[in-house]
């Protein structure tokens, strides 16, 4: 199968499809974190209609989670909310048969529709909460692998920095793991 990770740069769901045999290649405007040949650094606009089965997207939450609504009265005056509601919106109409959208909590469940399912990292073997919508189109819900003891909210008191943006985006591996063995 043809498999697009959108917006990712650190390959770990790409390499959960590719570890299975699958064609995949992530896409991200930033490097990949594993220096993979399998990355097209540039826009996933660029790549989206090149014949692909699946894709797994995570688009930028800056503008769209919850977690940041103390600033989307300014957002919304800028247009940089309504800009990336646009881009999922583009995410999720691809002419491509299967699609996952992730996003933490977020706007797009009120401005775009709700989300198909709510994951936990603690149900894929993290002893950690950090709650992820799933927008699913022609895809099973995801069914959890290793429900572990623990609900540390880590990813939500990570100590402010340069790259703390990147370390709470990351997947989890055990949820790249469950997409690669659930949807590939």
């Amino acid at each position: 199968m043809k498999v697009l990770i959108a917006c990712e740069y650190s390959g770990r769901v790409r390499q959960s499809f590719r570890s299975r045999g699958h064609d995949a290649w992530s896409c991200d405007l930033l490097e990949s974190e594993d220096n993979s040949p399998y990355h097209y650094q540039q826009s996933v606009v660029d790549v989206i209609g090149m014949g692909w089965d699946l894709m797994v997207a995570h688009p930028p939450c800056t503008h769209l989670a919850i977690s940041g609504s103390r600033h989307f009265a300014a957002k919304k005056a800028s247009g940089v909310q309504d800009e990336a509601l646009d881009f999922v919106r583009f995410l999720m109409d691809a002419p491509i048969d299967k699609i996952a959208i992730e996003n933490p909590i977020s706007i797009i469940s009120s401005r775009i529709r709700k989300p198909d399912q709510i994951i936990q990292p603690w149900q894929y073997g993290h002893g950690e909460t950090k709650a992820t919508c799933l927008w699913l189109k022609n895809l099973p819900k995801l069914v959890p692998t290793n429900i572990v003891a623990g609900r540390e909210a880590k990813v939500h008191r990570m100590q402010p920095g340069p790259n703390r943006w990147k370390e709470r985006s990351r997947t989890y591996q055990g949820i790249a793991d469950a997409m690669g063995s659930q949807w590939g």
